[in-house]
């Protein structure tokens, strides 16, 4: 069973067109994605710090949120890969 919460196809779909910013920027884009994945993280944290408080807050939803902030930094970290590989192609290129 494949699950994929919306804020990571958002993510995946403001990194790999770039038409995420009003602006239509790759910088502003990858921007918008980065915070995206900082909010997940932070909410995660929230979510586990309240549930070992044992403020009521309930295990699946903690372990979910986890997950999305686990799968959006993964794919982050891909798509900095690829960027970091299409750098570094362009400046091996002679002119």
């Amino acid at each position: 069973m494949l699950v994929t919460p919306s804020s990571l196809s958002n993510i995946a779909a403001a990194s790999l067109t770039g038409a995420a910013t009003p602006s239509g920027d790759f910088a502003g884009a990858l921007g918008s994605a980065m915070q995206q994945v900082n909010n997940l993280q932070a909410t995660a944290e929230q979510k586990v710090t309240s549930l070992l408080a044992g403020s009521g807050q309930d295990v699946h939803a903690a372990a979910l949120s986890v997950e999305r902030a686990s799968l959006a930094f993964d794919l982050m970290l891909q798509v900095r890969n690829k960027v970091v590989s299409a750098y570094q192609e362009i400046s091996r290129l002679q002119f």
